[in-house]
């Protein structure tokens, strides 16, 4: 298990060079462009003031950078976390009132606290039982999720936030007679001018060239005045300190809901760290990334931040502008504040279609379409959890279809690690001229009629042996005369007593019919629990290995000799010293 880290950027900070540096400086300006309006909205949505958005886009993404696990994770205000918070307060505080500020600041402390908390917990660990299928679902539902809140913006018309995706497109669809086709013009114009750069030179700061090109269209074609939204005036006002107002009767208050929005933070910034993490071939640590996130929340709520977590938006654009460190998303936060202070009039240039155009390629580029492919030919529990994760994204709510996942993946967890498989093996001779075992029933190789070799493929515990029993029941059916048996517990770990019982009850069964039954073991945990449940005491002497081909030599010096003088099939190469047929 990995050691968490005081200060985990030393580790990336010692190797980054110069054409490094330079890479994050446009990735993080491009980052700084697209979050502009991202954090007006999602502040909008959490029933909050437009610059507490743009303040949690600064400083979570700093803090989470430097103490967290992802190289190119962005972290900040997101549309989940904004709505819960919005739910959380709505009924205790009118949106938007000092009391409402004052409590969503004294949530975010709790939010961070209750992080760091399940970081130290090593509750990380968690995330490993999470199928992978999740995280592809989640993505690709995300990604869409993002791109259909986009096409109001492209398309020029406005409609009500929020809802799932058939619900957005709905609304959409209902505004089709108002579409404004400069909006249209300018969306398709940088969509394309992004495409065509990341397709052709990805060198070049893509996404900056498009945003100018919308810009320029805009301008050209007088769009302001011909009902295309610009992105307004921002408030140009940097974050101070000041300390959340604490009281006790608030946090039992407030407690319940700041664990869920802890819940759905973590669950989306490692969703998203991991995505990253297994695209770019680089290590991912989920408790670091915990503490990092309660760290930006806690941090967040002294500079009059609301609750953030990992943002699959700047994430997507951080990576397709190049970066390759977290400096990328220092750098956006920087560029964000002096964007804020020295250039905010001109802001207002940059026509909202262009920011949807951007936003829908870089959804498009989240889905991973081929992986999708490969789950949905290759296995059907993954096909199942990837559909039932990413239905619940489409049909219901993104956080919601994150539960979805995780259920439907412990729920494959359990219902496969208590089906594991009990095969009969049989030995073949292949090109080279060794000896390999190959599943008897599948492959049609000739078994010994004496001794079976039998492998279990699985864990041995409890919920499993119903399962075992039923298929040694019927592999004892099926070979009432194969009974001189060699049990392989290949990668089974540990065993319970439930497991021992039944190797106990299968050792006795097989003596009653004048047979032998040996064990072939290779980990010392396992040794131990078959000691420590006296399966061994029920074992003779030397019915104990760590090699099959060991177990296969003593077993064969037990055979009927009658049956092997008229046997032609001559399995093992250990029969060679047993009498031949005679014709």
């Amino acid at each position: 298990m990995k050691r968490l880290s005081l200060f985990p950027a030393g580790r990336w900070l010692r190797g980054v060079s110069s054409s490094a540096i330079r890479a994050d400086l446009f990735a993080g300006l491009t980052g700084a462009a697209i979050v502009l309006p991202q954090g007006v909205a999602f502040a909008t949505i959490a029933g909050l003031p437009p610059e507490f958005g743009l303040y949690t886009a600064m400083v979570t993404a700093i803090v989470a950078a430097l103490f967290g696990s992802s190289m190119v994770m962005v972290s900040g205000p997101t549309t989940a976390i904004s709505a819960l918070v919005f739910v959380t307060l709505q009924g205790i505080a009118p949106a938007g009132s000092a009391r409402y500020i004052e409590l969503a600041l004294l949530l975010t402390l709790l939010v961070g606290l209750f992080q760091i908390l399940a970081g130290v917990a090593r509750l990380g660990g968690l995330v490993s039982f999470v199928s992978h299928s999740v995280i592809v679902a989640f993505t690709a539902a995300a990604a869409l999720l993002i791109a259909v809140s986009q096409l109001a913006g492209m398309l020029g018309v406005s409609i009500a936030g929020g809802g799932n995706v058939i619900e957005r497109v709905h609304r959409v669809a209902a505004m089709a007679g108002d579409v404004n086709l400069f909006a249209v013009m300018i969306a398709l114009v940088t969509l394309v001018t992004v495409a065509i750069c990341q397709a052709f030179a990805p060198r070049l700061p893509g996404f900056l060239i498009a945003l100018g090109v919308g810009a320029g269209v805009a301008v050209a074609t007088d769009a302001a005045n011909r009902g295309v939204e610009m992105l307004g005036a921002i408030p140009a006002a940097l974050p101070s300190l000041s300390s959340p107002q604490i009281q006790w009767s608030d946090i039992a208050l407030l407690a319940p809901g700041a664990a869920a929005v802890a819940l759905v933070g973590l669950l989306e910034a490692i969703s998203i760290g991991r995505t990253f993490a297994i695209r770019r071939k680089e290590p991912f640590a989920p408790n670091q990334e915990m503490i990092a996130q309660g760290l930006s929340n806690a941090v967040g709520s002294f500079f009059s931040c609301y609750a953030g977590s990992g943002s699959f938006t700047r994430s997507g654009v951080n990576e397709q502008s190049g970066a390759r460190t977290p400096l990328a998303a220092i750098f956006s936060s920087l560029f964000l504040a002096a964007i804020l202070l020295a250039l905010g009039s001109y802001i207002t240039v940059i026509p909202k279609p262009a920011m949807a155009g951007l936003i829908i390629y870089v959804a498009w580029r989240l889905i991973d379409k081929k992986e999708i492919l490969h789950i949905v030919q290759t296995s059907r529990p993954e096909t199942l959890i990837l559909g039932l994760t990413l239905g619940a994204g489409l049909l219901l709510e993104l956080d919601f279809a994150i539960y979805v996942g995780v259920i439907a993946s412990f729920s494959v967890f359990i219902y496969e690690s208590a089906h594991p498989s009990l095969r009969v093996s049989a030995p073949v001779i292949s090109a080279s001229g060794r000896r390999k075992f190959r599943n008897a029933d599948l492959h049609g190789v000739p078994e010994c009629l004496q001794l079976v070799s039998v492998r279990l493929d699985g864990p041995l515990y409890f919920g499993s042996v119903e399962h075992i029993e039923a298929q040694w029941q019927a592999l004892r059916a099926k070979r009432p005369k194969q009974i001189h048996v060699i049990f392989y517990l290949k990668g089974v770990g540990k065993i319970d007593l439930s497991g021992a019982d039944f190797l106990v009850h299968a050792i006795r069964e097989i003596r009653a019919q004048g047979g032998t039954f040996r064990i072939v073991a290779l980990f010392p945990p396992l040794l131990e629990c078959l000691r420590r449940f006296h399966v061994l005491e029920e074992l003779d002497t030397d019915c104990l290995y760590i090699s099959k081909g060991d177990a296969i030599g003593a077993t064969v010096r037990h055979l009927d000799q009658s049956i092997c003088a008229g046997c032609i099939k001559r399995v093992f190469t250990e029969c060679a010293e047993q009498p031949h047929h005679q014709t």
